[in-house]
């Protein structure tokens, strides 16, 4: 964990009137001023009640006490889209029920909205004050927290003291692995997909493995029927499943990918379904790189051979810039290509605004599926899919809906002769993105079609 802690010895804390106070100056410079009117006389009671009001203050402030000590716990790292948890703790002089000390930090806007984080404290059994604050990191990066502030008020609510402290905490906030790590996901190996590449590690694929007895649900293309013959029963052919398959994951991270959806930016969505499907192939034997790319090649990591070396995977997508510019596939794909030598699974992440990237991109995607199998990801856009459905109830609504209409039959065509072009396509909402590349993924590897 990441901490930082003032040391444990009273601190002095600036004083401050609070609103409450401020509101009372309010009504007495008002009072002060009717009694002026109607009593001139009787001008002194404004000035009197001012000063009696100052010294309340001043007393209130001395009754809050001082502090002893503040403590700001935080995880050195963070996933996107996970709540963060980030602990604080304080020790003051005084500490009773009307005490409500609160704390404010200054944070990176990418590990809270805004830049600040405000948590309140409650007391613990030893008198320590304590709360944690939950932020959800909304980009990927090293985000830190500067500063803190800690206030807490006197007994009668008319002043309050606070503390400000340098923390200077860093959080290296990473893509998110969640899926790779749940429960859904070893249920769903055990017994869905990844389980029947296991189980029938020797029954499927392409490369001839030896005779078996044939038994209900085979193939019966796969009957051998010479050797049935000779050996008096039916015996079928099994072929033993490819491994050691080159995966490579292949971002854009261009402007349209650095579009939020779902409050997350694609790129952290595809990052997320990549990781996933890449932890699965791993655990298949096969082996994964990742490549970015946007106006030129961003990162290009080694093949990954095993488990235990995902975390390369992790920090390799951790390091994928958010950027402004259009991705150029001209570029990255004659990259990608130069750098393969033998054939492979190229797991594309993309997404098109304009029909001359979209030209360029199946031009260039159509190009690889001649020596590469070639699977193309991207996430429905439920924005353009609302707009086309909202109700009509004025001019405005009529020309969104046909501008929307317009683009989801654009993204169609694009999708549609991508897959003339032999490219394999999955599109989806963003939620169910991930489970729908890696059933392609498992079925593409029972085909025995990626090496």
């Amino acid at each position: 964990m990441t901490e930082s802690t003032t040391p444990i010895r009273p601190r002095r804390a600036s004083l401050a009137p609070s609103a409450r106070a401020i509101r009372l100056t309010v009504l007495i410079a008002l009072a002060a001023l009717v009694v002026a009117a109607l009593a001139p006389g009787a001008w002194v009671a404004g000035p009197a009640a001012g000063a009696v009001l100052v010294v309340l203050v001043l007393a209130d402030g001395v009754l809050a006490g001082g502090m002893v000590a503040l403590r700001v716990v935080a995880p050195p790292h963070g996933e996107v889209g996970e709540p963060l948890p980030i602990r604080i703790e304080a020790q003051l002089v005084r500490g009773y029920a009307w005490t409500q000390p609160m704390v404010a930090l200054a944070t990176d806007p990418r590990l809270c909205p805004g830049g600040r984080l405000d948590v309140a404290l409650a007391q613990a059994d030893d008198g320590r004050w304590a709360g944690t604050g939950l932020p959800v990191p909304a980009r990927r990066g090293t985000g830190q927290i500067a500063r803190g502030w800690l206030r807490w008020r006197g007994p009668l609510g008319l002043a309050h003291r606070q503390h400000v402290a340098n923390l200077d905490l860093a959080v290296r906030v990473r893509p998110n692995i969640a899926p790779a790590r749940g429960k859904a996901l070893q249920i769903y190996l055990r017994e869905a997909g990844f389980g029947q590449v296991a189980r029938r590690i020797r029954g499927d694929g392409s490369e001839f493995e030896a005779l078996a007895e044939y038994q209900p649900g085979m193939d019966r293309r796969r009957i051998e029927w010479k050797a049935s013959g000779r050996h008096a029963r039916l015996l079928a052919r099994e072929y033993e499943i490819e491994r050691n398959n080159q995966i490579v994951l292949a971002f854009d991270c261009g402007q349209a990918m650095c579009e939020p959806i779902g409050g997350i930016a694609r790129i952290d969505r595809a990052v997320t379904a990549a990781l996933t499907t890449g932890w699965v192939a791993l655990k298949a034997e096969d082996r994964v790189a990742l490549f970015g790319f946007a106006a030129r090649p961003l990162v290009m990591s080694p093949f990954v051979t095993a488990p235990h070396q995902f975390h390369r995977l992790q920090d390799a997508a951790a390091a994928l810039d958010y950027t402004t510019q259009d991705a150029n596939f001209t570029l990255a794909m004659a990259t990608l290509a130069t750098r393969l030598q033998r054939r492979s699974l190229i797991v594309m992440f993309a997404d098109f605004s304009d029909p001359t990237g979209a030209e360029l991109m199946i031009e260039m995607v159509g190009q690889l599926v001649r020596r590469h199998r070639v699977l193309f990801v991207v996430m429905r856009d439920e924005d353009l899919d609302r707009l086309a459905e909202a109700a009509i109830t004025g001019p405005g609504d009529v020309a969104r809906a046909v501008v929307a209409q317009a683009l989801i039959r654009q993204r169609a065509l694009v999708l549609t002769r991508l897959r003339q072009a032999g490219v394999d396509v999955v599109e989806a909402p963003w939620q169910t993105i991930g489970p729908r590349l890696l059933e392609t993924y498992l079925a593409i590897k029972r085909e025995g079609s990626i090496g």
